[in-house]
């Protein structure tokens, strides 16, 4: 601990002099710090890059609203990390160890008596939203979703032919069924939870291929409000991080009418252009940044694809986009 901080200047005089005076009998210490120095100078002249404010800031609201979007843990949930925890420390103490057995039967006793109580009362709410679905109320009001918001994942979603009402099936502590105008908060919720989140690739194919509909008609995706920017949010989150294709395809389009004004939209087009695997989403990426080509980060992105991409065709697009913006300047 000595030598380090000498290395780095931290040392008090008197401890100083006399590390010195050890060092004058002591090559090996001597040696010792050289390679310290040495490590720091080496250290000094790499200095670790600071990620993207941009990157850590965007990583941050996503961590945030994942967190947020768990259920919270119940009391058993904890008991059962900390059971895990001590696990270890029990081997030595078998008393301890059958006395929570005993502890832990007693409490799955209560919790088995807790999931069949409140099994039996999910039943009869059940049974009373199927008895008041059959009147056309809101989504919001129709099955309990504005109630709980508890939703853990959702199955499916099928939008009524000719029509803006959509139906959606998901899965709270029981599995349940909201349908309403595309208009509807709760159901835009639903469709971006299911764009984000749905493990099933043709559910967040059909919320992306919805909410990139609406994006393309203008209707609640415009403009600076929390609806709109959020509509949008979920089709970049869709483009940058979906792994299906067909996914970011559909996000891709839904964004097409905002890349001029939204400096976030046309952030996430450099993105699909410079690191989407495939290269018909990059191809389309190339021609809706055609008409904001003047921007500085759009040329310089252009550019380095035009060098560096594997695909001949995209290097040629770009290389064409270059080629227009020099000819008008």
């Amino acid at each position: 601990m000595t030598m380090v901080l000498a290395a780095y200047g931290e040392l008090a005089d008197d401890q100083t002099h006399q590390l010195r005076q050890h060092l004058d009998g002591c090559p090996a210490c001597a040696e010792e710090l050289e390679q310290l120095l040495a490590l720091k100078t080496l250290a000094e002249a790499n200095p670790v890059e600071e990620p993207d404010a941009n990157l850590m800031a965007r990583s941050r609201l996503r961590l945030e609203e994942t967190l947020d979007r768990l259920p919270p843990k119940r009391w058993y949930d904890r008991a059962a990390e900390w059971l895990t925890r001590t696990a270890s420390g029990l081997q030595a103490a078998p008393v301890a160890a059958s006395l929570l057995l005993l502890a832990g039967a007693g409490a799955g006793s209560l919790v088995g008596y807790q999931f069949a109580v409140r099994h039996q009362a999910n039943l009869a709410m059940v049974r009373e939203g199927v008895g008041s679905a059959e009147n056309a109320k809101p989504a919001s009001s129709a099955n309990g979703f504005a109630a709980d918001g508890n939703v853990a994942s959702i199955s499916q979603i099928v939008q009524l032919p000719h029509s803006r009402v959509v139906e959606v099936s998901y899965s709270s502590l029981e599995p349940r069924r909201a349908r309403g105008s595309l208009e509807d908060p709760q159901i835009r919720q639903l469709l971006m939870m299911a764009a984000q989140d749905a493990p099933n690739a043709a559910v967040r194919n059909n919320s992306v291929a919805l909410l990139a509909a609406e994006c393309r008609s203008g209707r609640g995706c415009a403009g600076t409000d929390a609806s709109g920017g959020n509509l949008r949010e979920a089709l970049m989150i869709a483009l940058r991080y979906d792994r299906s294709a067909a996914v970011r395809e559909k996000a891709l389009e839904g964004l097409q009418l905002y890349v001029s004004d939204d400096v976030e939209v046309r952030d996430a087009l450099l993105e699909a252009l410079m690191n989407d695997p495939d290269a018909q989403i990059r191809s389309e990426a190339i021609t809706m940044l055609a008409p904001v080509d003047a921007d500085s980060s759009v040329r310089q992105v252009l550019s380095t694809v035009a060098t560096q991409d594997n695909n001949a065709h995209i290097r040629d697009a770009s290389r064409l986009v270059l080629q227009r913006v020099s000819e008008i300047q």
